[in-house]
């Protein structure tokens, strides 16, 4: 499994609306009053031994947004955390005034070495 594969279902735990990149509704209908959005920020390699990649890090950000601010949020770290991911910086982004929902930007960090993978991209 690939890493948008492991944060996917690290997310679908929570039972919140969910999509990589970008919410986009395909009925044309607004968006929900609570959903996630993740996406990848970086991912360098960590190691190398005689020319081979052993070892890689994710860095994805998960965002939660609620019409009802930001308390009362599904827990999105604990969710991550579960998944084998470790808590990195968080931010607050500006209030949506078209859609009226509040942001909160949390970023994971994520370390695979290359034995274990199986992914393709």
């Amino acid at each position: 499994m690939n890493i948008w594969g492991i944060t996917e279902e690290a997310l679908s735990s929570l039972n919140v609306p969910t999509a990589a990149n970008v919410m986009i509704s395909a009925t044309g209908e607004s968006l929900p009053d609570v959903y996630m959005v993740y996406q990848m920020i970086s991912s360098p390699p960590l190691l190398h031994a005689e020319d081979f990649e052993d070892m890689r890090w994710y860095r994805m950000q998960v965002t939660i947004y609620s019409r009802n601010g930001l308390e009362n949020l599904p827990d999105v770290a604990g969710a991550m955390v579960a998944a084998g991911f470790t808590r990195s910086s968080m931010r607050e982004l500006p209030y949506n005034t078209e859609t009226r929902h509040f942001g909160l930007a949390m970023e994971f960090i994520y370390s695979s070495d290359s034995e274990s993978e199986s992914e393709s991209y």
